[in-house]
């Protein structure tokens, strides 16, 4: 694979996700930024539906989703792996980039739609129409921002407690991340994994760059700003190390237990709604959203979207602790009871989901 093209935008969640990484590995390749233009002519005629990032090798292959992206490349380009060899920190790896990838996107959006508007309306207009004057941007970009705005409403941030209990949650969080990366430089090691990329995404691209949000980064999270740069910076070391002995800083400790006592409740509870709407609409399409549930942040109740989604996120953590046998099973036991993840060990496996497009399929 060589010449790639990667379709996205630097104010993009998820490209970010996979700029980072194809920067770390050292892939050369050339970033065409996804104005409406580039929508109309490339992604969906290649794609068949408005999405980024998309990457695109110099065959013609087309790689959509930023997991299956970064996954595919970890197949056939050389370098060293984001990948640990220890089942335990594989697991550990696995779901910080399902809390990075699936619950972090509440923040992001929250920060961006009710702090980050007005410069969020004008860089989408600058990104969808480049030539044009910036009124002529502003209103575009008012135009096309309308279902990412709505987003943060759907995601859980539809009332004043719900947004201040999120602000709560996430500024939390940092200080969290901030003291984990005063002392170790990645998240599992002097290497960054899957983990890191995973949570670089809305770290970076609307928490770090949009400017209300990357005031309250420097001010309170200091070395989550220094880990941003790291990758963000192309001059950050090919190489490093993952911690030995299969460990997991307890430095990250507070952060699974903040990922076991908020997202993973959700997760058990769309499992649950997941099977009931299959066995409602046998060999129908699974939809993006299945309806909304009620779920707890900082002791205040919110409702938000049930995402199908989130759960082939989920799948993928769980096949990882599945495949765990003997000594390697006893120590991720062991790992998730000290972090409170005794939920996600208990969990009863859903439906088998494939990835199709924007949303997923059963696996029949």
């Amino acid at each position: 694979m060589d010449h790639f093209i990667l379709y996205g935008s630097p104010i993009s969640y998820f490209t970010g996700k996979v700029r980072a990484y194809l920067d770390w590995k050292r892939v050369a390749y050339r970033e065409v930024l996804s104005s409406a233009e580039v929508y109309r002519d490339v992604i969906l005629p290649k794609v068949g539906f408005p999405v980024i990032p998309v990457l695109e090798t110099g065959r013609g292959e087309v790689l959509q989703d930023s997991t299956d992206i970064i996954e595919t490349l970890e197949q056939h380009i050389g370098g060293p792996s984001i990948t640990p060899a220890g089942g335990v920190q594989r697991l550990a790896a696995t779901l910080l980039e399902l809390y990075g990838d699936e619950w972090l996107v509440i923040p992001a959006m929250h920060y961006r739609w009710h702090h980050n508007r007005d410069w969020a309306l004008r860089a989408f207009g600058e990104l969808n129409a480049p030539g044009a004057t910036p009124d002529e941007q502003w209103a575009i970009g008012s135009k096309r921002a309308g279902p990412f705005a709505q987003a943060a409403v759907l995601l859980g941030a539809s009332t004043p407690e719900m947004q201040a209990a999120i602000e709560r949650s996430y500024e939390a969080l940092l200080a969290e991340l901030d003291a984990h990366f005063q002392a170790v430089p990645y998240a599992l090691g002097s290497r960054p994994s899957m983990a890191d990329f995973g949570l670089y995404g809305p770290l970076y691209a609307h928490q770090y760059r949009d400017p209300a949000s990357g005031a309250l980064m420097r001010r309170a999270a200091p070395n989550v700003v220094r880990w941003v740069q790291r990758l963000e910076s192309q001059t950050t070391p090919l190489g490093g190390d993952f911690l030995p002995h299969d460990e997991v800083p307890a430095s990250l400790d507070p952060v699974f237990r903040r990922q076991m006592r908020e997202q993973l409740p959700v997760l058990a509870d769309s499992v649950a709604r997941l099977r009931d709407w299959l066995a409602a609409h046998p060999a129908e399409p699974v939809p993006r959203a299945i309806g909304k549930h009620g779920f707890l942040l900082e002791g205040f109740e919110g409702e938000r979207i049930i995402r199908p989604y989130s759960l082939w996120m989920l799948q993928r953590a769980r096949d990882v602790y599945r495949s765990l046998e003997g000594a390697d099973r006893e120590r991720a036991d062991a790992w998730l009871d000290r972090v409170g993840g005794q939920g996600f060990r208990l969990l009863p496996d859903g439906p088998r989901l494939r990835r199709s497009g924007l949303s997923v399929a059963e696996d029949r």
